[in-house]
């Protein structure tokens, strides 16, 4: 059978095996150039907010150059003679004490005159009993217990300003304070020296008293307020020469 040549129908054939050569012939050049032209550098994921290339020869990474909420400290103030700076006086002491005693002791004795004396005169010569030798006996029983416990708390806290009176040549502080209110009757008086260390000067120019060598605290009350809960006389001499 003679088959007859028809140009519509071999329009309509397909031919996806050539097609797809032409493509592949056409893309491939390009892909390599994209390889070729990439291979020098290639950057993996980074997540950082401040990823940018730095040249080598810009400012070292410091937190203050990259930080977004860096704050520069302030400066330790400078203090010299007759400066003033402000002490924070907090003292708190606390005691804890417990003791027990128990003593006893028992003695017996048995006594007995045997010979005695008798004076004559100058001289002295051994006098007869008569009426029986003296005799005593006895028994001592005696017992002592004692039970002791204490338990004390004070705390000291106010806030006084102190003079700088003298500078050693190690560049230690002398500081000095004194205070002294009055209110009608009621008399307050407060009185503080020590050592301090210049680095110990907070930026706000106070200083924690924990941190003064050589502390003194000297706090007196005089007044109504003073008088409503001291001790008398009596008591107080009770207290010192108690014998109980």
């Amino acid at each position: 059978m003679t088959r007859i040549w028809n140009p519509r129908l071999f329009a309509m054939r397909p031919m996806p095996n050539r097609r797809w050569e032409t493509l592949g012939a056409a893309i491939r050049p390009i892909v390599l150039s994209a390889i070729v032209l990439g291979s020098g550098i290639a950057y993996g994921q980074n997540s950082s907010l401040f990823y940018e290339d730095i040249p080598n020869d810009g400012p070292a990474l410091r937190v203050s150059n990259c930080s977004w909420v860096f704050q520069k400290a302030d400066p330790l103030p400078h203090l010299k003679l007759h400066d003033i700076v402000t002490i924070i006086v907090s003292e708190k002491n606390a005691l804890d004490s417990e003791g027990d005693v128990d003593r006893r002791k028992t003695g017996v004795f048995n006594a007995q005159l045997k010979n005695w004396i008798a004076l004559k005169g100058l001289s002295m010569k051994a006098a007869p009993m008569t009426s029986g030798q003296p005799q005593a006996n006895g028994t001592l029983d005696q017992e002592y217990q004692a039970n002791m416990q204490l338990q004390t708390k004070a705390s000291l806290t106010f806030t006084i300003a102190a003079t700088v009176v003298d500078i050693r040549p190690n560049g230690n502080l002398v500081v000095e304070a004194h205070r002294h209110v009055q209110d009608n009757e009621d008399i307050w008086d407060q009185s503080l020296s020590g050592l301090i260390r210049p680095q110990d000067v907070l930026p706000n120019n106070t200083v924690l008293s924990q941190n003064i060598a050589e502390l003194m605290i000297d706090k007196r009350e005089v007044g109504h307020v003073r008088d409503g809960y001291r001790r008398g006389w009596l008591t107080r001499l009770y207290d010192r020469f108690s014998i109980f």
